[in-house]
């Protein structure tokens, strides 16, 4: 029997760039589980999941369109030291979580900070790349 959308699935993988940098994985770990055809998971690993029975493996390469989407200029964020809240002394590497005026929430992280300006980043860290990921099908539950 062959993975199809709305079977739940349960999957080992591993995921990595192209210059062979593993970014994560979950062969020491519990295996994901996610259902086929609701968007839990990126859409590439979806699509390469799909069709497969138990036990098969496979090894596919995501483009960004179809992983995390392209690097966007447009989501870098430059803000005066003083928008930030007193309490939060930012440095980079550092997540923080901007809240919108109609209630929702955006990750960044910041990139850089200077007495002038503080740039953070709300693109996903893999976003602009091409990921790899070798995948086991361990069960389906349909």
């Amino acid at each position: 029997m062959a993975a199809k959308h709305g079977d739940t699935v349960t999957v080992h993988y591993t995921g990595s760039l192209d210059d062979g940098t593993v970014f994560e994985s979950s062969t020491d770990s519990a295996p994901l589980t996610f259902q086929i055809g609701k968007g839990q998971v990126i859409h590439g690993f979806e699509k390469a999941v799909t069709g497969l029975a138990s036990g098969e493996k496979t090894t596919v390469h995501i483009p960004a369109a179809e992983a995390y989407g392209e690097y966007r200029e447009d989501f870098v964020i430059h803000a005066r030291p003083s928008d930030i809240p007193p309490d939060i002394i930012p440095e980079a590497g550092m997540e923080l979580t901007l809240h919108q005026d109609d209630g929702g929430q955006i990750p960044v992280r910041v990139t850089s900070v200077t007495s002038d300006e503080v740039t953070m980043d709300a693109n996903h860290p893999l976003s602009g790349r091409t990921l790899t990921f070798e995948i086991q099908l361990v069960s389906i539950d349909t």
